[in-house]
């Protein structure tokens, strides 16, 4: 509705023309909008004629023959007028099916086709994410196996800490992802159709087409459900199907922006260490006046779009809230736009998410360095245990230890020099009996990282991932 718009003159919607693919773009067009309005007044009529109501072939065909060839402008300016959208586009669609004029939409309501399209639109949508998460998770899966064996510096508290794997680090941001996708899989194969309600959910208008066939009314929502894909319907619903549901997806893509948001942020500040990096390419520019800069730009942009997300999310909450009794319409704009919004910077923070997957790269020297300045404290435990072994007295080697640890963290600390407490403890005849140097092999001290990643990956995803497997490889990485 309105002036046509384009251009550099207006403002342009920087998710759709950025980020999002073309494939979730299209899914919330105004040409599948309103396309799938029309096959839903198809399905109707079809249904209806079925159960017995004065309907021809001839209109169905009619009806069939003009279902995307949407004459927006007739439209658009049949909405100036009435100002309503649904019936603008029952009269526009009567200008192309004329035979099929009479008995558009009959006994429906706005909603029928409004709600109804929407929950097809969603389902589509999130068979999308879906995709799109099940392709992310599947690659960084394989990272985590090609690591699963490679030592580095845990952090707690962002302070240095036991060590893990980088496979296993790994598997903790696969973890979060593979919630995510039972959480979207349970809301696809929960989503149910809106149905053939009438204005007030009590299918009174309908009641009257049938005569006071009840059992005609069910059978007709039955086969508009089945046609449209759905196995269930609402049970009860008001003019509206419950806004509660709208408010459940979101909190689904809510719950991958979460996920994305953690894995950037720690990619973040795992590049800041040098440790793990995101693709950079030949010729990109970190900054245009530090020209050495190799800023972790892709990771950005994962947080700000999922931030984006998580705030969207809060709309449809509000608005589930809100509604009044069988129905009000304050709900109809901000669904416009948060729910297309959710659906298509989620589509584009994942599309980020995968092309980073795809290309993480793991500097292994500046890893095993860390870990050396780091070890000799970590190693203490096991020192003391085998000064003790060797007949030492635990108390006076624990405070000898603390000793020699903290003079060494004050030389490190305070002239930038390499960690040199090994060296103070072999000067030391407490621990002469101690091979020190084998207790600095960094794979003593990361327990079963790499089994409890091998069984996490093997027993537990790629199980999880086989129903998909016709969905794996099919995302090339969003090229930025």
């Amino acid at each position: 509705m309105g002036k046509e718009k384009g251009g550099y003159d207006v403002f342009r919607d920087p998710v759709v023309e950025r980020y999002a693919s073309d494939e979730m773009s299209a899914t919330f067009s105004a040409r599948k909008k309103f396309s799938t309005w029309r096959r839903l007044w198809v399905a109707l009529a079809r249904a209806e004629q079925k159960l017995g109501l004065d309907i021809t072939d001839d209109q169905i065909v009619e009806m069939e023959k003009f279902v995307d060839e949407v004459n927006f402008a007739e439209a658009e300016a049949r909405e100036r007028e009435v100002r309503h959208d649904v019936m603008a586009h029952v009269h526009a669609y009567g200008l192309q099916a004329r035979k099929a004029r009479p008995i558009i939409h009959l006994g429906a309501t706005s909603c029928y086709v409004g709600d109804n399209a929407d929950l097809i639109l969603m389902r589509d949508a999130l068979t999308i994410i879906r995709r799109r998460l099940v392709n992310v998770i599947d690659r960084l899966s394989a990272f985590a196996i090609e690591h699963r064996d490679l030592p580095t510096l845990g952090f707690t508290h962002y302070q240095p800490a036991q060590l893990t794997t980088v496979g296993k680090r790994a598997s903790l941001w696969v973890q979060d992802l593979m919630m995510d996708l039972e959480d979207v899989t349970r809301r696809l194969s929960g989503l149910r159709f809106r149905g053939v309600k009438g204005t007030t959910g009590t299918q009174a208008s309908f009641l009257a087409l049938f005569e006071g066939d009840a059992g005609k009314v069910k059978k007709l929502e039955e086969l508009v459900a089945a046609e449209m894909g759905f196995e269930a319907c609402f049970d009860v619903t008001g003019q509206t199907y419950p806004r509660k549901l709208d408010a459940q997806v979101l909190s689904a893509l809510s719950g991958i922006a979460q996920s994305a948001h953690k894995f950037a942020n720690d990619l973040r500040l795992l590049s800041n260490l040098r440790e793990i990096e995101e693709p950079f390419d030949e010729k990109q520019i970190g900054s245009s006046a530090m020209a050495y800069k190799r800023n972790p730009r892709r990771a950005e942009l994962i947080t700000a779009l999922a931030r984006h997300v998580m705030v969207l999310a809060a709309d449809p909450a509000f608005t589930a809230a809100s509604q009044w009794l069988e129905r009000t319409l304050d709900d109809s704009a901000n669904r416009r736009i948060a729910i297309p919004g959710a659906f298509l910077a989620t589509d584009g923070m994942l599309r980020v998410l995968l092309n980073v997957v795809s290309g993480l790269v793991v500097n292994g020297g500046v890893i095993r360095r860390r870990i050396e300045q780091e070890l000799p404290f970590i190693a203490t435990e096991n020192i003391l245990m085998a000064a003790v072994k060797a007949g030492g007295d635990r108390q006076e080697l624990h405070e000898t230890i603390r000793r020699h640890s903290h003079a060494a963290a004050r030389q490190m600390k305070e002239t930038g020099s390499e960690n040199d407490l090994l060296a103070r403890l072999k000067k030391d005849k407490a621990f002469a009996a101690v091979d020190l140097d084998a207790t600095l092999e960094p794979s003593r001290y990361v327990g079963l990282a790499p089994r409890q990643t091998e069984d996490y990956i093997g027993g537990v995803v790629r199980p999880a991932l086989e129903p998909f497997k016709d969905d794996l490889g099919d995302e090339a990485a969003f090229d930025l």
